[in-house]
């Protein structure tokens, strides 16, 4: 009597000790979920790292102030992509998220956006001045947001979905900063256009400075510790 006792009070410690084991809040279709948030948010990484790559490589070739601030944008779009992931990861696996070292995070986010506008108004007025090479047209320029407006779009959907079920405020912020903020570069297909129907080599660097005010304003919410949280909405 005394032995089943004993396995029946065992079996019971060790079911209390997976229950206690288990992250609380991730039982059945909120951890679906939330792997699934996981797996959408890596997706916009990859393709932000496209977009980076192929936009500063064809900015710097063709001398396009416009394409080498998108390429730039897309470099910060990581780091706040970077942080919704460790967001994301350590309520997965139970812990606290500590929000001294996300409001840091949001804020270093925040300072590389003001560097980015500072630098798109020198290069853009140095372009104007006839300093810099006159802008080329650039077909691979255009394609490139073309594409990305498309697969942002997609992805702001599935991640909405998400973040309804979830009922998760950063996953929501994050998928309408990256849908926002790429719509935000629509300007920079006009001036490429412009640049290759027309000729405008000027329009390039016009339309560069004309998402400056976009670069501030999600600055300014990065330093207040919520990088692109309403700045693209």
């Amino acid at each position: 009597m005394s032995a089943i006792a004993s396995q029946s009070t065992t079996a019971t410690g060790e079911g209390a000790a997976s229950q206690r084991a288990r992250p609380p809040g991730l039982f059945g279709d909120a951890l679906k979920w939330k792997r699934r948030a996981l797996l959408l948010v890596w997706i916009g990484q990859l393709w932000n790292m496209i977009e980076a790559t192929v936009g500063l490589a064809t900015g710097v070739a063709t001398s396009s102030t416009a394409l080498i601030a998108f390429g730039f944008d897309s470099v910060i779009e990581l780091a706040a992509g970077a942080i919704l992931i460790w967001h994301l990861q350590r309520e997965l696996s139970g812990r606290e998220v500590r929000e001294d070292a996300e409001h840091r995070a949001h804020q270093l986010v925040g300072v590389t956006f003001l560097l980015l506008a500072a630098f798109v108004v020198v290069h853009a007025t140095l372009a104007l001045t006839g300093v810099l090479p006159e802008a080329q047209p650039s077909y691979v320029g255009i394609a490139l947001i073309l594409a990305s407006a498309a697969i942002m779009t997609v992805l702001y959907f599935m991640k909405s979905d998400l973040a309804r079920k979830l009922g998760s405020p950063a996953l929501r912020m994050e998928a309408r900063q990256a849908l926002y903020c790429d719509l935000g570069d629509v300007p920079v297909i006009i001036g490429l256009v412009a640049s290759l129907t027309f000729g405008w080599w000027w329009a390039d660097p016009l339309v560069a400075l004309a998402i400056v005010p976009l670069l501030l304003r999600e600055a300014r919410e990065g330093l207040g510790g919520n990088a692109c949280g309403d700045a693209c909405g």
